[in-house]
């Protein structure tokens, strides 16, 4: 655990230039993976959590630390394990011999950006006290509730392949992940360069690019971005499609249609625009509906391949605005 020191102030500009700063500072750590750095960006402007389910060593961790960095913020990095109690990771209350009075012990969940490392190791119980700080943006200790910090930004992360003493996240935590995403390897030229080189990526290089209140301005201006009625029926028939696929056990929800629109409009405040387009919504379907599916053929319950085939059938299907 570890707080990210305060850099010197920032040359004014706008939050939106500040966030493509970000990205580009963060490019330079993780390495090729442009469209994933800008996606997860993109998923904090929007107020969400990201879920990143990949093998090790491929760079998860070193996102989550840059990011923290590239804004500025307070991180904290827990490793979750099946041993891990609530209040490992929410805080206790503690006798304090010099007042004598219980005084709450802050946990790590006290932070912009949390690291959930293999977040699915950890018992159902503290995956809950996790699952109440993401929705609520608060956690609950002794009947009493403290908010978290603000903003707030919950990185998980876990392996697909290997599930030997695991813990499957429920329906109900995965539905408040606002994407799913995978680094994944990085390609030929870029990972020869990275074994050329004399270190590997370190994110302690990061410079702060925005402070956290430029960020909240974003999140705040994303917030308003205009959905023209047109475009807000496309995301719903899409939605509604999910329901009603064969293949289909349970579709996505209605927070998971207005978690998808609201990462569509962090990507129009984002790239300038003053509307959300289908074509971002299309663009986004994927990261942010596939993992809230949950399959019907046997033994495919939370296949993210197969949900992600489907959603990608439907966008070819459902009829868009003219």
């Amino acid at each position: 655990m570890m707080d990210i020191p305060s850099s010197p102030p920032l040359v004014a500009s706008s939050p939106r230039q500040q966030l493509w700063k970000a990205i580009s500072a963060i490019s330079e750590v993780i390495r090729g993976k442009e469209d994933i750095t800008e996606l997860v960006v993109t998923a904090c402007v929007a107020r969400g959590h990201i879920l990143i389910e990949d093998i090790p060593g491929v760079g998860k961790s070193t996102l989550a630390k840059c990011i923290a960095r590239a804004i500025g913020g307070i991180f904290r990095r827990v490793q979750f394990t099946s041993d891990l109690l609530p209040a490992d990771v929410i805080g206790t209350n503690m006798w304090k011999s010099s007042t004598e009075r219980f005084e709450f012990k802050r946990g790590p969940l006290f932070a912009n950006i949390v690291l959930a490392d293999e977040v699915n190791r950890a018992p159902p119980r503290t995956q809950s006290a996790l699952l109440e700080a993401m929705s609520e943006a608060q956690v609950s200790v002794d009947g009493q509730t403290m908010p978290v910090p603000t903003p707030f930004t919950v990185i998980a992360t876990q392996n697909p392949l290997e599930h030997h003493g695991t813990y499957p996240l429920p329906e109900s935590q995965k539905d408040r992940f606002l994407i799913r995403t995978q680094l994944g390897y990085a390609d030929a030229a870029t990972e020869s360069a990275l074994i050329a080189g004399s270190s590997a990526p370190d994110a302690d290089t990061i410079q702060q690019a925005l402070s956290l209140d430029s960020l909240v301005g974003a999140q705040e201006n994303a917030s308003r971005v205009f959905v023209h009625d047109d475009v807000a029926d496309f995301a719903q028939r899409l939605v509604g499609a999910t329901r009603d696929h064969p293949s289909v056990a349970i579709g996505v929800s209605t927070r998971g249609a207005l978690a998808w629109m609201s990462l569509a409009r962090a990507h129009a405040y984002l790239h300038g625009h003053d509307h959300v387009t289908v074509q971002s919504l299309q663009d986004l379907a994927i990261p942010a509906l596939a993992h809230r599916l949950a399959m019907s053929e046997p033994g495919a319950h939370s296949d993210i391949h197969l949900a992600g085939e489907l959603i990608r059938d439907l966008l070819s299907t459902v009829a868009v605005p003219t």
